[in-house]
């Protein structure tokens, strides 16, 4: 499959800490994202009180709506303001505490328990630490990945899913000579061939 000049692209933690510090997240979005709402029935699969996971979380409104439909939402994000923006824009009381298996993480926690937020990066997280995942949803991460870690995050995530679980992933379609991404472009075949 060819992403044209996207294949080496990198993007560096530094680059995203500086897009969240100067407001620079066109990515974000404010309302509920519309793919989760359609397809929320295949996610959770006829099953209630599940685990799931929101890689590259960033300040996601999601995860406060499953939580309040009752389940468990744990997300990743290396920036830590936008974690406690998260917080903050929906007035939720939390408490920090650091991750002793990975140094300088800390997990921010609803004080109701059902949100747990690891500000590190996602490489660093195992499911020793997480644990397993009945769903993901991946709205942003895959093509957030630099082209060259994707076998390495797909890898990770694979840990990370339980063996019932379900993988809502978003991806966008366009000319990748034209845009040199993020969010990269990545084709339906590479996605059979990094998930199988």
């Amino acid at each position: 499959s060819d992403i044209g000049l996207q294949r080496d692209r990198v993007v560096t933690e530094e680059e995203w800490l500086h897009k969240w510090e100067m407001g620079d997240i066109g990515f974000h979005k404010e309302q509920r994202h519309p793919l989760l709402q359609q397809y929320l029935d295949v996610l959770l699969n006829g099953r209630s009180g599940l685990r799931i996971f929101f890689p590259l979380c960033g300040k996601a409104v999601e995860m406060k709506w499953l939580a309040d439909l009752g389940h468990s939402v744990v997300g990743v994000e290396v920036s830590e303001e936008a974690l406690k923006e998260f917080f903050a824009e929906h007035s939720l009381p939390y408490s920090e505490e650091p991750v002793p298996e990975i140094p300088g993480a800390k997990v921010l926690q609803s004080t109701s328990g059902d949100i747990s937020l690891y500000c590190c990066s996602i490489y660093d997280l195992s499911s020793s630490i997480v644990g397993q995942f009945d769903a993901v949803w991946d709205r942003g991460a895959l093509v957030a990945v630099n082209p060259c870690d994707r076998q390495r995050y797909v890898s990770l995530m694979i840990t990370l899913m339980d063996k019932n679980s379900s993988y809502l992933l978003v991806t966008v379609s366009y000319d990748p000579n034209k845009h040199k991404g993020p969010p990269f472009y990545v084709p339906e075949s590479e996605i059979k061939s990094l998930f199988g």
